[in-house]
């Protein structure tokens, strides 16, 4: 599972890969850089290159991203989109399946608190990777949780999660949120 925290100047690459019984190990952690004074060409570009050699290197069965939302800097989502739309690119071009998760679906699932801020979600990410310290900067612990996000969401929703199946607290929330809204749609 390849998880991409979208950015113009960080771009955050996690592959993590995510076993039945939702136990989770770190692959590969990485953010790709580019240089805020280069033209956008470029810098889109490098963004591109960069993620299909995660691709190519890593074969993940699917890619995550995190879905844009509205910021205030006009420009920020601009360039967060620009790099989005490279990533939902390069897996297409891969042949890979894509989904998009909100911040507050990740924060959610790795946390249980869709509100929960950097920290409490870098902290969640590095003890459910069993790391030793949170994953840095910020766009690598995010590219990680989106990908364990995507990977759990299907597990922890699943009818055969049972009363418990196994899930972390986390999951649990999860996993009732989802079961929430369903019938809230009903």
């Amino acid at each position: 599972m390849l998880g991409i925290d979208p950015g113009l100047t960080r771009c955050g690459v996690g592959v993590v890969d995510v076993q039945p019984n939702r136990q989770v190990s770190l692959v590969h952690v990485d953010v790709i850089r580019t240089p805020a004074d280069a033209e956008l060409p470029a810098r889109l570009l490098a963004i591109s290159q960069g993620i299909a050699a995660v691709i190519a290197e890593f074969a993940p069965d699917a890619v995550a991203v995190e879905r844009v939302f509205a910021q205030q800097n006009l420009r920020t989502v601009m360039g967060t989109a620009q790099a989005s739309g490279i990533a939902v690119s390069k897996a297409a071009e891969a042949g890979l399946p894509v989904a998009l998760h909100t911040p507050s679906e990740v924060k959610a699932a790795i946390t249980g608190y869709g509100s929960a801020d950097k920290a409490q979600v870098g902290t969640m990410v590095a003890r459910v990777l069993g790391l030793s310290e949170v994953p840095g900067p910020a766009d690598a612990a995010d590219a990680l949780a989106i990908a364990i996000c995507h990977g759990w969401r299907g597990g922890a929703t699943a009818p055969d999660a049972g009363a418990s199946g196994g899930l972390t607290p986390a999951q649990r929330a999860w996993r009732d949120a989802e079961k929430s809204a369903a019938k809230r749609r009903l």
